[in-house]
């Protein structure tokens, strides 16, 4: 590896660290994924073949390292979800009282052509660390981590319907999120 990509690794490893805490929910483990993930690139760097961005190849192997903790980890935890009440009043105040949406979505353009930009995933991460730790914790799993929902509730100890909610409730918040702080952008506020 170049000195280039040595520094470009250092210098992912906090993004990488918040997000393998945001799933582990242990400081240490998450510590340990990251590390483990940086060294296998490092160890074997003529398995990076370029063809994609060193992050994303990086992130892969850190969801597979995260996967493998979760797997082995034999205690299950539960998920502290508060009162709800905060959620419940935020997604409620989308629609009127007949259910139907207050305001339509703002017209997000080219969601795919947002994606390849840099900055979107910063203001992703920023609204990610917005939603309740147990509600984006589900979502990462759900979507980041590709796990099936039948392997997230028996992780989590949790039922389907209520998995569904918790990802219900952070598509909504994440929606709202991006919705304010990235594509409102691209409309001119």
């Amino acid at each position: 590896m170049s000195a280039t990509s040595l520094q470009e690794l250092e210098s992912m490893r906090p993004a990488l660290l918040r997000f393998a805490i945001l799933q582990l929910r242990n400081e240490s483990q998450a510590e340990d994924v990251v590390q483990e993930a940086l060294v296998a690139v490092l160890e074997q760097p003529g398995r990076y073949a370029g063809r994609s961005a060193l992050r994303t190849y990086v992130t892969g192997i850190l969801k597979h390292k995260i996967i493998d903790v979760l797997r082995s980890n034999s205690r299950m935890q539960p998920l502290d979800n508060g009162d709800g009440r905060l959620d419940d009043e935020a997604i409620d105040a989308l629609f009127s009282a007949n259910g139907h949406l207050l305001a339509m979505p703002r017209n997000w353009g080219e969601p795919d052509a947002a994606l390849q930009q840099k900055d979107f995933f910063r203001v992703m991460e920023q609204c990610l660390e917005k939603l309740p730790p147990a509600i984006a914790r589900i979502f990462l799993m759900r979507e980041w981590l590709e796990m099936e929902t039948g392997e997230i509730c028996k992780e989590l100890g949790i039922s389907s319907s209520n998995a569904w909610v918790m990802l219900y409730r952070a598509r909504v918040r994440l929606r709202e999120c991006l919705d304010l702080n990235w594509f409102g952008d691209a409309d001119g506020g």
